[in-house]
């Protein structure tokens, strides 16, 4: 959680605390508790306390306690007018001291990137802060901007003919625009192949690429993104899935067996999920202790706290609790979705874009999303978590999702044929077996289960409460009145009225 978050929980909790007190002296003002009581004013403090409290536990349980001396140093003022003024001087001096070059191509690209940039300054300055404060908010704002001028060149792929968008990917890198043979991991199957006496393990020495260790990190750093053992295993074993179910598509998605379960869920997925998990526990036992750097006395102090710089302002944990209630359930799937969604995106883009897996833009995709993704995690979960106070999706969140969907539909219009090859029936039947048990078990949990809960929980309630014939008179007795004494009172009482 970041400064801006602290503050407003505080602020939110000395409003509910306000509010309690100021309710507790309307009810004695009504007449509903006696202001003359003597521990009127105890029980007030008490349960204004004790609401606050339950208010702020879920709070208090997933959030770490940071303490901060509150220097404001250089380094983190706007500086707003300091980029105004070094744009200014950028501007004038291609206005009017360069001269202009008669390549209109040269010219164009030129012009485009100075957009890009000029707009990047505006929003590194200008932008709306997001969760994220470390190791600066202007690196965030940066990468808020970055999203939104990717999305922009998304859109205007998605509306060029697939042949001018083939070929618009010139102008970025002459190579590109070529149709490239796709690489096939499968054949030779055979961890040991005894008929090559030279290396019998040639097989698997074949598959260590520079993907093996892509695999890990990435790994990790979605681990770092995910915050949760179950939901990344679960991506990852789903993943493994769909490449089976997408072989017929896709030649880079045939891998052998042990390719599949061994080397990418066992050996670099767990691998890095295990790591991930246990950055995460040494991030949430970590005190969060801030201070100024020439507040700090000696230089390996200085050194630490400049290397801590690059680690968040404060943890906070991630509980999804995704059978807790339909909508975070629903919530969880989207996101499930979303993220297989964004990785069958990276080896569709390059293949209907004509792009080889080792070309610096696919890194550059995914150096995005390593940086965008914490971001837009943190916003999905915060809006999940606490509705009342996320009102609305986070900025970075909403560009994410977009820039997903855009991707996919480029890759819909590029290569509709290869999207729409028949899917083998055997692989059909395993999905719609799938979808039909998590629809089940829905159905299940939130409704049928929930309204059996509320009948048992209703007739328990009849149960517990007494009849009138059961319930016991003011004198004690517990014998059913007769009919008289109900019209006419105790026969004792028309007595003394005769008498």
């Amino acid at each position: 959680m970041t400064k801006s978050e602290s503050k407003k929980s505080s602020v939110a909790a000395i409003k509910y605390a306000t509010a309690a007190a100021a309710s507790a002296s309307d009810q004695v003002k009504n007449g509903s508790v006696e202001s003359g009581s003597p521990d009127h004013s105890s029980q007030t403090k008490a349960s204004v306390m004790k609401q606050t409290s339950r208010e702020s536990l879920h709070w208090k349980n997933s959030e770490s306690e940071v303490f901060d001396d509150g220097t404001n140093t250089f380094f983190w003022r706007a500086h707003t007018v300091t980029v105004l003024f070094i744009l200014t001087c950028a501007l004038v001096y291609v206005t009017l001291l360069e001269e202009t070059p008669q390549d209109t191509a040269f010219n164009t690209k030129r012009g485009i990137v100075a957009s890009i940039l000029v707009f990047l300054c505006f929003g590194v300055t200008q932008a709306k802060d997001g969760p994220f404060t470390r190791p600066h908010p202007a690196y965030w704002r940066f990468w808020l901007c970055v999203t939104v001028v990717y999305e922009l060149f998304l859109i205007f792929i998605l509306f060029q003919t697939v042949h001018d968008g083939r070929q618009f990917m010139k102008y970025i890198d002459p190579k590109l625009g070529v149709a490239l043979p796709e690489r096939d991991y499968g054949g030779n199957c055979l961890m040991y192949d005894p008929g090559n006496t030279t290396d019998p393990f040639h097989n698997i020495w074949d598959k260590m690429d520079g993907f093996v260790p892509a695999h890990f990190l990435g790994w990790y750093i979605k681990t770092l993104m995910i915050r949760d053992w179950w939901m990344c295993m679960i991506i990852s074993v789903m993943f493994e899935f769909l490449e089976y179910s997408l072989e017929h598509q896709l030649p880079n998605f045939s891998e052998c067996w042990w390719d599949h379960w061994i080397m990418d869920v066992l050996v670099c997925n767990g691998l890095g999920i295990y790591c991930g998990m246990k950055t995460l526990a040494w991030l949430s036992m970590k005190p969060y202790q801030w201070q100024g750097l020439w507040n700090i006395p000696t230089y390996k102090g200085k050194i630490k706290r400049i290397a801590f710089q690059f680690t968040p302002y404060s943890w906070v944990k991630f509980e999804w609790k995704p059978a807790s209630n339909l909508r975070r359930w629903l919530a969880v799937l989207g996101i499930i979705f979303m993220f297989l969604l964004a990785e069958l995106n990276t080896f569709y883009l390059k293949f209907v874009l004509w792009m080889p897996p080792e070309h610096y833009l696919v890194l550059l995709r995914l150096v995005f999303f390593v940086n965008v993704g914490g971001v837009a995690m943190r916003e999905i979960y915060d809006f999940m978590d606490d509705p009342k106070f996320h009102k609305k999706l986070g900025q970075q969140a909403w560009l994410v999702a977009a820039i997903t969907v855009t991707e996919f539909l480029i890759v819909v219009k590029y290569d509709p044929n290869t999207i729409m090859l028949p899917i083998p029936f055997s692989v059909t039947q395993c999905w719609f077996l799938g979808i039909i048990l998590i629809f089940t078990w829905t159905l299940w949990r939130f409704f049928i289960r929930d309204i059996t809960l509320r009948y048992k929980e209703t007739r328990r309630r009849k149960q517990e409460v007494p009849t009138d014939r059961e319930r016991p008179l003011g004198n004690g007795n517990t014998s059913t009145p007769s009919g008289r004494s109900k019209l006419n009172g105790s026969s004792e009482t028309v007595r003394q009225r005769k008498s």
